[in-house]
């Protein structure tokens, strides 16, 4: 299933779809220009594979330079998954720093409720990249030490391994040649991912912006609410995660339902206190 609104364009430092491309301004109205997509383009999107298993025995090399199975990173917590390429000079970034912000919020401990795993889609990518990347995120989650860093994962690998990813995942891209013709960019879809402990896909947040609520919710549902508060329970029930908008949104019947509920009990617990003045204070009499 494509998500109806999906930030999808190009990663290139200085270019913004939907105003102009390497300079050249759009001369149609912009309602056109919206419903009309870009050839280039065509090959990229997102194709949700909600419980779709990852390839976990795919081989990737860490910031550290060690190779790493996909696997590694999947055993008894959720996962962020984000794909991107770190030499990304506006999309990647905005998405990283967006994700990082909102898994802050979420207020879970890296590392320790959930891990993060970023992969990068270009093959050009070293490890040296991902150090980069990856202190920058940490910086922006605001979480260090030992937990946070083994709990923060930024890969690069092979094509095979990457494709294998793309694939599983849905995340569809396209190399597209940069301002100066060389063909190092990509297009791409902006969207953070989930996984479950187990290594299926579970929930798709698109944008560049992820709301504190549903990075949470988010998580809960990737962990089988093996993290989950009471009061994310409740969230759960009143909220319904819409997989064609790729976020959550409020359930109206089941928010009626739950007000309905809780008004009964407290009709119900009134007669109680009542009915039990009125026999304290016969027995009384």
């Amino acid at each position: 299933m494509r998500f109806g609104r999906v930030m999808l364009g190009l990663a290139l430092g200085g270019m913004v779809l939907g105003g102009a491309v390497y300079g050249q301004v759009f001369s149609k109205p912009l309602g056109a220009t919206a419903q009309e997509k870009p050839s280039y383009l065509k090959g990229a999107g997102i194709v949700e594979r909600l419980n779709q298993p990852l390839p976990l025995s795919a081989q990737f090399v860490d910031e550290s330079g060690k190779t790493v199975a996909l696997g590694d990173y999947f055993h008894q917590k959720p996962v962020a998954l984000a794909l991107v390429y770190f030499h990304c000079g506006m999309l990647c970034p905005q998405v990283l720093h967006g994700m990082a912000v909102g898994l802050k919020g979420a207020d879970f401990t890296v590392g320790k409720d959930y891990d993060v795993v970023v992969a990068s889609i270009d093959p050009m990518d070293k490890p040296e990249d991902a150090i980069a990347a990856k202190k920058e995120f940490l910086d922006t989650l605001g979480q260090t030490g030992p937990t946070a860093e083994a709990g923060v994962h930024f890969l690069t690998g092979e094509q095979p391994a990457i494709t294998a990813l793309s694939e599983a995942t849905g995340f569809h891209f396209v190399r597209v040649p940069g301002p100066d013709g060389k063909m190092d960019q990509f297009a791409h879809s902006s969207v953070v991912m989930f996984a479950t402990p187990e290594g299926k896909m579970s929930e798709y947040l698109a944008g560049i912006d992820y709301p504190v609520r549903d990075v949470r919710l988010a998580l809960v549902n990737a962990s089988h609410n093996k993290i989950a508060t009471f009061k994310d329970l409740v969230i759960l029930y009143c909220c319904n995660y819409v997989p064609s908008a790729g976020k959550y949104t409020v359930a109206v019947l089941r928010l009626l339902g739950f007000a309905a509920m809780l008004t009964l009990v407290g009709i119900g617990l009134m007669f109680y206190f009542l009915t039990r003045k009125r026999r304290t204070t016969g027995a009384a009499a």
